[in-house]
């Protein structure tokens, strides 16, 4: 399983619900990567979505307490059970709770890193701060419309 994730700076992902700055790369990286597999979101980020609705061309699994279906995705009560759903060719898209609930099933994370001092109030775990990971790939900084930002893979180190 592997996360993808657009941070910024303080490895903030997100403010009042939504993501305050987006970068087009940034999106389509995301498009293609995730693009005919599994996602798994959870519910106030699928919110985020557009239409609200789950994910296009994906199998949307969306974590969440609340028992009610959800057209067109499988609804998972637990991480343990979006894993089993899941198996290991997925992706874990957020929100913060989700990344952290199911960052413990990820090998492999592929963060863009947004170099712009954006006021955040969701956070991902800084992975350069964590000895469990290291980066894998480490892509050249490119600027959008004046922002800066990286691709940069990471891999869950060795017996961690």
């Amino acid at each position: 399983m592997e996360a993808i994730v657009a941070v910024f700076e303080d490895w903030g992902i997100g403010a009042e619900g939504t993501q305050p700055l987006v970068v087009a790369a940034d999106r389509a990286r995301f498009k293609t990567l995730t693009g005919g597999g599994t996602v798994i979101v959870g519910r106030k980020t699928l919110a985020d979505l557009p239409n609200g609705k789950p994910l296009k061309n994906r199998r949307n699994i969306v974590l969440t307490h609340r028992s009610a279906p959800i057209d067109g995705a499988l609804v998972a009560h637990s991480a343990e059970e979006a894993a089993a759903l899941a198996g290991d060719d997925a992706f874990v898209i957020g929100g913060a709770s989700v990344y952290r609930a199911l960052l413990p099933y990820c090998t492999r994370v592929r963060v863009t890193k947004i170099f712009a001092p954006i006021k955040s109030d969701r956070f991902f775990p800084n992975l350069d701060a964590d000895d469990a990971w290291r980066i894998e790939q480490s892509g050249e900084v490119l600027c959008e419309d004046g922002v800066r930002y990286q691709f940069v893979d990471y891999i869950r180190a060795e017996g961690k």
